[in-house]
């Protein structure tokens, strides 16, 4: 393959390009550089940029340098797949990289444009583009850095430039896990030991502990890789087994009244029922009613024992197998100390609500890693009536934001929002169909 590499600072490519795997590359005849300036396409005193309009900061490179830049090098090279960066292109990750070495089979010429400045005019990128890729959610200098990250990445997955293509399918992010930690001697180095179990020879538990801490570091440190991709059958069991607890509490007491005043409000059949599937459904341990009521809680009793206990086992098993974990309790500190029995640790209260609440740990549906870093178990904690009443959000430890759509309209059911941030939470959301295909 044959990679242009077009850019106003081709000097910084010299010693990338004679480096390491790369020079081994080009020594093998795998991959060919053909690094262009784009300044030696402007013609006698022609600049290569110009402001940009709307009366905007900065520079942009000018379309028509760019044009003849991009034609010379397919008029020796042939036809390119040709590769953009910018901050508003597609992320950079695993998945893209793959994409990208599948596209590039049907292609002997691959082409990097690097812009600087304010970068290239929109319309180069619109009429050349088969890719525009970003590194990130950050702005940089320019794209040579992105150039070669992308290099680094994509090479590697070229067959015969790693040593071992195995090393390659086991990194990190080629499937839904990262990479389990790696040693070598001395066996304990600043007072830290190289686990055991690296050093037993069973080869069978070398592995299985090798998946079990990939496992780990994957729920706890990259949880949102870890639930776009699909998972093998053995690995979701792992990723069960690893997922902190989580319990459910719907109060119906410590609410707010439509008078703004602190009291108590009925439970409905449909709460009980749609809150239990949804619990089930996301792998929440248990869900707990709060009610003070002894007639509300008969009523709710009665309910349960049908599906628990009566006709309802085998009339609907899938119902009785979500009721089944409903319990009832008289207040919040009933279900702290029954979770805490089970889980041998008290839980970490995480309070919801459909307004923004003052909480000094105020969290986003992306902070499950501050949530988790504890490894207790976790409760969710929901508000009939008009929300939780202050006495509950003071004691929580953490607080998550509100459900937002774009509009100004905001009153959800609460059975809605319990599905909705549980799916945020805890729900898996692959990025590919592909993945979901049997």
């Amino acid at each position: 393959m044959i990679i242009s590499l077009l850019t106003l600072f081709p000097e910084l490519y010299t010693p990338f390009l004679s480096t390491s795997l790369i020079r081994r590359a080009q020594e093998a005849d795998k991959v060919t550089f053909d690094v262009a300036n784009m300044l030696s396409f402007c013609k006698p005193k022609e600049r290569i940029d110009g402001p940009t309009f709307g009366h905007g900061a900065g520079m942009v490179l000018r379309p028509e340098v760019v044009e003849r830049a991009v034609e010379a090098q397919e008029q020796v090279h042939g036809k390119a797949f040709k590769i953009f960066f910018s901050p508003q292109g597609r992320r950079l990750n695993q998945d893209l990289l793959k994409e990208l070495i599948e596209k590039l089979k049907n292609s002997q010429h691959l082409m990097l444009l690097a812009a600087r400045y304010e970068g290239m005019d929109s319309r180069v990128e619109d009429h050349y583009a088969d890719e525009t890729v970003s590194l990130g959610d950050f702005v940089i200098m320019g794209g040579d850095l992105p150039a070669m990250v992308l290099l680094e990445g994509l090479l590697r997955l070229i067959p015969g430039i790693v040593g071992k293509q195995e090393s390659v399918e086991q990194d990190s992010f080629w499937g839904p896990l990262v990479d389990h930690p790696e040693y070598t001697a001395p066996v304990v180095w600043q007072g830290l030991e190289v686990p055991e179990v690296i050093r037993s020879g069973n080869h069978g538990a070398i592995k299985e502990w090798q998946e079990q801490v990939a496992v780990e570091k994957t729920v706890y440190e990259h949880f949102d890789w870890l639930r776009s991709h699909q998972a093998t059958e053995k690995q979701q069991e792992l990723i069960v087994a690893t997922l902190p607890s989580h319990y459910v509490v719907l109060m119906h007491s410590e609410v707010l009244l439509p008078q703004g005043i602190e009291g108590t409000t009925s439970v409905t059949s449909l709460d009980i029922h749609d809150i239990a599937r949804s619990a089930k459904t996301y792998g929440l341990k248990g869900y707990f009613i709060v009610t003070p009521l002894k007639d509300q809680q008969r009523i709710v009793q009665k309910l349960l024992d049908f599906w628990q206990e009566g006709v309802g086992v085998t009339y609907n098993p899938h119902r009785h197998e979500a009721l089944r974990q409903v319990i009832i309790c008289d207040r919040l500190e009933d279900v702290c100390q029954k979770i805490a029995e089970i889980e041998g640790a008290d839980p970490l209260v995480v309070t919801t609500s459909a307004k923004v609440v003052a909480h000094p740990k105020t969290i986003t549906y992306y902070d499950q890693k501050k949530v988790w870093a504890a490894r207790r178990p976790v409760l969710l904690v929901f508000g009939t009536g008009h929300g939780l009443a202050e006495s509950v959000t003071t004691r929580a430890d953490f607080n998550l934001l509100p459900i937002i759509g774009y509009s100004h309209f905001n009153h959800l059911s609460v059975r809605s929002a319990v599905a909705i941030i549980f799916d945020r939470w805890l729900g898996i959301n692959l990025r590919s169909v592909e993945e979901n295909k049997p």
